[in-house]
């Protein structure tokens, strides 16, 4: 199914206020990212670096103090989260722009490093992206993400399956779909799986979260009005199945690091 940016868009704008509060996993995973960003930008004038995804803002502090002397331009869908994160971060010099990540308002080359953190999984069209970030990255210019895998809260989904059968949970990129997608002149410098495992002492801790999240279900054409009283009970049942054996719920997140170059012009 594809993703309905709309949604996407709509849903984060209402969670801005209480994405942080709940966003430890997004967080944890973003300052891994970091540590995978360059120490040094290819660039003969003032650099520019990107936060694709920006959400509340809340990286684009550290990335200004990582790389002072870039323009830092922080883009986002969801005009709800840029209006939080303009007010809530004091990041001197900084640009808020809301965009599409599908259609970049950026000229030609004119970026050295794109950072996105959890965000491009929202994506419709992935090889139509991966086509938008070659084109704004400049030669030698890095595009440096973290992004789901197609087994994030496989739980969730095996629960709702045992209870109806409809799509419930978004549905995520495998490795080789990412992969597949490159334009020749990206070149994969690192591309790691790692499996996160969240734990909750009651289901509702779950679905608590995602909703304050934002992270609903996004899939265009997404059956309304499927959750009546017996579903919920199979739904919540076949999750209780899946305690581990220290009482807790879990929630598996499957997290693609990766980190491509565009090729420099010979």
């Amino acid at each position: 199914m594809l993703i309905d940016k709309q949604k996407v868009a709509s849903s984060f704008s209402r969670a801005a206020v209480t994405y942080d509060s709940v966003a430890e996993l997004q967080r944890d995973v973003g300052h891994t990212l970091m540590q995978r960003l360059p120490k040094e930008l290819r660039s003969s004038a003032e650099p520019c670096v990107m936060d694709l995804g920006c959400g509340t803002g809340f990286f684009s502090p550290k990335l200004k103090q990582t790389y002072p002397t870039a323009q830092l331009f922080n883009v986002d869908l969801a005009l709800g989260m840029l209006r939080y994160a303009r007010e809530q971060r004091a990041v001197t010099g900084a640009h808020w722009i809301c965009a599409d990540a599908e259609h970049l308002p950026f000229a030609k080359g004119s970026m050295h490093l794109i950072f996105s953190s959890l965000a491009i999984q929202w994506c419709e069209d992935f090889p139509a992206l991966m086509q938008e970030i070659e084109r704004v990255l400049a030669p030698g210019g890095q595009f440096v993400f973290a992004t789901l895998g197609p087994n994030t809260l496989c739980e969730l989904r095996t629960a709702w399956g045992q209870a109806d059968r409809y799509t419930h949970v978004n549905q995520f990129l495998s490795s080789d779909e990412h992969l597949s997608a490159l334009p020749d002149s990206l070149s994969v410098n690192l591309f790691e799986e790692e499996l996160r495992v969240l734990r909750y002492p009651q289901l509702k801790g779950l679905t608590d979260e995602l909703k304050r999240l934002g992270a609903h279900n996004m899939n265009a054409g997404q059956q309304i009005g499927l959750t009546g009283r017996e579903r919920v009970k199979r739904f919540k049942a076949a999750y209780e199945a899946q305690r581990l054996s220290d009482g807790s719920i879990p929630a598996t997140y499957q997290v693609f690091y990766g980190v491509f170059e565009k090729r420099s012009m010979e």
